[in-house]
């Protein structure tokens, strides 16, 4: 008998957007374990990530975010394969995230801005919090530019 419950497998669904049946999966191997199941979905999402990273990126989305002093505000090009995931809600909330990022923590480009960690969850970098979502959606995703403006820079 497992060691979990369905609402446990829901819980873990919704905090990591992952299939019920692969979230079932992760907790059997984590052998009930919530925050195993949780890392070992993470990994599978970066695996899922790295086999998408020769694909092509033709279409995506604009986001924009203007702190609330209104003297910082970003612009970032998120990139991904196909018009329907450049109009899902889930990566239009991963560009207004980076968007913020931009804002927040001025990269000089996107090596840097890939390679800070991020402010909501210092415990992953931006690179990894692409390709978790990379693998959650299915397609590769590529922030592909960004501007950053500051009133008197």
């Amino acid at each position: 008998m497992p060691n979990y419950t369905v609402d446990d497998i829901k819980k873990l669904r919704e905090e990591t957007g992952a299939g019920m049946m692969d979230c079932k999966k992760a907790f059997d191997e984590a052998q009930g374990d919530f925050e195993q199941a949780k890392e070992i979905l993470r990994q599978k999402s970066l695996i899922k990530a790295e086999k998408k990273a020769d694909r092509e990126t033709k279409e995506g989305y604009l986001a924009s975010y203007i702190h609330t002093n209104r003297k910082v505000g970003a612009m970032v090009e998120v990139l991904c394969e196909t018009d329907f995931v450049a109009k899902n809600e889930d990566f239009q909330k991963l560009a207004n995230e980076i968007a913020m990022q931009v804002a927040s923590m001025a990269p000089e480009n996107v090596a840097e801005l890939l390679a800070q960690d991020y402010i909501r969850d210092a415990k992953k970098t931006i690179d990894e919090l692409v390709k978790e979502a990379s693998g959650t959606i299915g397609e590769k995703l590529v922030i592909n530019r960004f501007v950053r403006y500051e009133i008197g820079e």
